[in-house]
């Protein structure tokens, strides 16, 4: 073979892309190139995500606000401050702001708010005004149909319209302060602005009365309540069995007559207000409702996803000097809410000539919301008061059958709901002479019901916050909250005088025919006006020196008009009666110790019933047997190492379900809702009557003890019992509103999650996302002792100082002082910022 064509040849055996070997070794490079090519798409993530890390950590501290030194509020267009005005913070970043005008002293509010809580205020405005789509996308769309159906930012246009001109000038006040500082700091927006790619849109006085209108569907909303019934009374069809599940009122209340009882003494049940029976129990084919889902719309609003019976609520008290180590009366409250982050509430102090007024506000609105003047202390609860009533109207070709039984049209609402990265919706909100008709909201009715709300009356537009602010004895106080409209809630009141007073408020309607707690399909159940504010529970320096409310019934037999059928449970109420009434010498602290006492009666009687049921069965093992010894000798006090809590909690939760599951159904048990449902299960179970015992079972202590068994079975409970400590599972956990849509928000805002003593049913009532939102006691003797503190801190930006520093005091149960005369002010005053024209 000639030279050349050899090396040919072996030219062409070196070929990389021919023979088999070949083929073989680009199969073994190929996981080679994709290791290669995942590594650099790893690294290119890792590296954009440090970057996004980097410009996230520069916008949230590019936004962080000035505290000291001096700014020229000003921008063009809007009227900013007619003299100067001092911002002093605290050591927890509170501001106190001292103007020489109410009208500059609003607008440096509102600029000061800002500051802290300019998202915080643009999330509330959309929530209340049904706007959130804009901004998070479709699955904020049915959120936004309920809140445009509901009618609050239309209302909020009605009330704004119709208030004094001195009270729209302060709205528009505090209005120009949010917008002189949105003005001027079109650049450095809060991090949330620049995540989502939007800017907020210019305040008004009508944005600050929608987010009233949030608070106010938060605390009054108990509608969808009455539906759950309306479907679980048909399926029992037993009023017996239907008035067990939905009691008016216990033998444990304590109303707030101020007349001294005995903790604990039982008397008979209260009856409930006229409830037709033939309403509840004629109609057996009701249309299936999606009552999940009106539920879980329910549940967003308030803020509350994941806590059984977390309903809004709150303990107050007030005690006079002739019990107090000062002689002096003690006011405390602790308002019970959704817990986020930021908080919900923001502290300020406010002086101004003719004003001085500290505590809690809410972003987005002027004035003090709960506090104290120089004379004056109050402090609200929920009260449940019902102000809603659902119908059944007859409606064909866009008219309806009015109460007259003449057809009238329907009004039409309009509504545009933009929707980013998607579709504008558009949705028409019908309405008759009762309020809108909610059945466009679910498909699966198709009945037209109205919701009729003393939201809605044309006549109610008062909100008295600036009479309770300036107010300076209870003639004047007393006169401000007659203007009250909604919520509904009870007040208490101290003032530097030495008197004590409590007064329920809220328009509450007449009802000749009884309150109704299902649709009301009749033309006999209209309202008739609105109870007299004097004919409302009240009392002014009763006998007893004591007053406390829980959310738990507050009239009593002596009351002219019934308020609700939908009390809460009485156990907190209950509780702080036993631990304050009668006593002398109360300090401050002891009020603390009340306000996180974590001692539960009812849990430690539910936990002994479980145990006795347990020694009573044949067939229990030792886990079981352990279970019974444990909750034997607890103490009742809901600690985080307690596994005789995590035991009976359990046990708790598992016995509602397997209780109502054979008389309604799996789909209907899990809407059972109602405030004092704890009550109602008390008392079926401790009164063990044959009519509620499943039927696979041959007596209460055989089902009481696979409660038990099944809590222990399906809560993964480890067979070593002393391993199960209640904070184990039992956590508080807030996260910031976006952690749902930006995961990585939540480990970097968020508290993560944290072991949490208490329940519900305790005086610290609290659940993973909801619990005492601040925490306040005046003390008359020093108001400058008088203490303040809420869940986090004053800032949403989690690069301020003051975006978490209250967390480890509120967590652990201590507080601190609120300073309040302009000597404690300048003592405390670790920022002082000018605020000039």
């Amino acid at each position: 073979m000639p030279p050349s064509q050899h090396a040919d040849q072996e030219q062409v055996l070196e070929t990389p892309d021919s023979g088999p070997d070949s083929e073989n070794q680009r199969r073994r490079r190929w996981p080679r190139y994709l290791l290669i090519g995942a590594s650099w798409l790893l690294t290119a993530l890792v590296l954009l995500a440090a970057i996004f890390v980097v410009w996230l950590r520069n916008a949230a501290k590019a936004a962080l606000p000035q505290l000291d030194g001096e700014i020229h509020v000003s921008a063009q267009g809007i009227r900013g401050l007619t003299a100067p005005v001092a911002v002093r913070r605290d050591q927890h970043g509170v501001p106190h702001i001292d103007a020489a005008s109410q009208e500059d002293m609003f607008v440096a509010q509102g600029y000061v708010t800002a500051q802290d809580r300019l998202w915080q205020m643009d999330a509330y405005r959309r929530t209340a005004n049904g706007e959130l789509a804009e901004v998070l996308g479709s699955s904020l769309v049915r959120h936004d149909k309920m809140q445009r159906l509901q009618q609050f930012r239309n209302v909020a246009h009605r009330v704004y319209s119709n208030l004094a001109p001195e009270d729209r000038a302060r709205l528009e006040a505090y209005a120009r302060g949010v917008n002189l500082y949105i003005a001027q700091h079109q650049d450095t927006l809060p991090p949330e602005f620049r995540l989502l790619h939007y800017k907020p849109q210019p305040w008004s006085g009508v944005d600050s009365i929608s987010i009233g209108m949030m608070m106010v569907d938060m605390l009054d909303t108990h509608w969808y309540s009455k539906l759950f019934r309306e479907r679980i009374a048909a399926q029992l069809n037993n009023p017996k069995l239907e008035s067990d599940l939905y009691p008016v009122g216990s033998w444990r209340d304590h109303p707030p007559t101020g007349e001294v009882v005995t903790p604990g003494q039982p008397h008979a049940q209260p009856s409930a207000s006229a409830d037709d029976d033939d309403e509840r129990t004629v109609a057996r084919e009701l249309p299936t409702w999606d009552l999940q889902l009106i539920r879980d719309l329910v549940a967003a609003s308030i803020g509350n996803h994941t806590c059984l019976d977390c309903n809004p609520g709150s303990n107050n008290w007030v005690i006079s000097g002739t019990h107090t180590a000062s002689g002096k009366p003690l006011l405390s409250n602790d308002m019970h809410l959704g817990l986020n982050e930021p908080s919900i509430w923001y502290m300020a102090d406010l002086r101004a000539p003719g004003f001085h007024a500290a505590g809690v506000t809410l972003p987005g609105m002027p004035f003090v919301i709960a506090g104290h003047n120089d004379h004056v202390a109050w402090g609200f609860t929920a009260l449940y008061g019902d102000v809603q009533d659902l119908y059944i109207e007859k409606v064909q070709d866009n008219k309806y059958e009015g109460p007259d039984k003449q057809w009238h049209p329907l009004t039409i609402d309009h509504e545009l709901i933009r929707v980013r990265a998607g579709r504008d919706v558009h949705y028409d909100v019908r309405l008759t002479e009762h309020g809108p008709l909610i059945d466009p909201i679910f498909t699966k009715d198709p009945r037209a019901i109205a919701l009729k709300w003393a939201l809605y009356d044309a006549t109610l537009n008062s909100i008295p916050l600036y009479a309770i602010n300036t107010a300076s004895n209870w003639t004047e106080f007393n006169a401000a909250l007659a203007q009250w409209c909604w919520p509904t809630q009870n007040v208490v009141y101290s003032d530097d005088e030495g008197h004590i007073g409590y007064h329920a408020v809220g328009r509450m309607p007449i009802r000749p025919e009884g309150i109704i707690s299902v649709p009301v399909t009749d033309s006999a159940h209209e309202w008739q006006g609105y109870i007299p504010f004097q004919d409302l529970p009240n009392t002014f320096d009763p006998p007893s020196g004591f007053l406390a409310t829980a959310n738990s019934r507050v009239t009593s037999a002596d009351s002219k008009y019934p308020l609700t059928n939908e009390w809460a449970d009485p156990y907190r109420a209950e509780r702080i009666h036993k631990l304050l009434q009668g006593r002398d010498h109360i300090t401050p602290p002891d009020l603390l110790a009340v306000q996180t006492d974590i001692y539960s009666e009812i849990d430690q009687e539910m936990a002994h019933r479980f145990a006795t049921a347990i020694d009573h069965t044949n067939n229990a093992d030792d886990q079981l047997r352990k279970a019974a010894e444990l909750m034997r000798n607890w103490d009742g006090r809901l600690t985080i190492d307690s596994v005789a809590a995590s035991i009976e909690v359990n046990a708790r939760y598992k016995l509602r379900p397997m209780l109502l599951e054979p008389k309604v159904g799996k789909d209907l048990a899990r809407t059972y809702q109602w405030s004092e449902s704890n009550f109602a299960m008390e008392e079926i179970v401790m009164h063990g009557g044959a009519d509620w015992l499943p039927p696979d079972y041959k007596d209460w202590d055989a089902f009481l003890a696979d409660v038990v068994r099944r809590a222990l079975k399906d809560s993964d409970a480890p067979a070593d019992l002393s391993k199960w400590t209640y904070g184990s599972w039992h956590v508080v956990d807030i996260e910031h509103p976006l952690s749902g849509f930006l995961p990585f928000i939540s480990r970097m805002a968020g508290t993560g999650k944290q072991p949490l003593s208490g329940d519900t049913l305790t005086v610290k009532q609290v659940g993973e996302t909801f619990g005492p939102s601040q925490r306040f006691t005046m003390d008359w003797s020093n108001i400058d002792s008088s203490t303040e503190n809420i869940s986090l801190g004053e800032s949403g930006n989690p690069y301020s100082p003051y975006y978490r520093d209250q967390w480890d005091d509120y967590y652990n149960g201590r507080t601190f002082p609120l300073p309040f005369t302009s000597e404690a002010v300048s003592a405390n005053a670790q920022h002082t910022l000018h605020l000039l024209p």
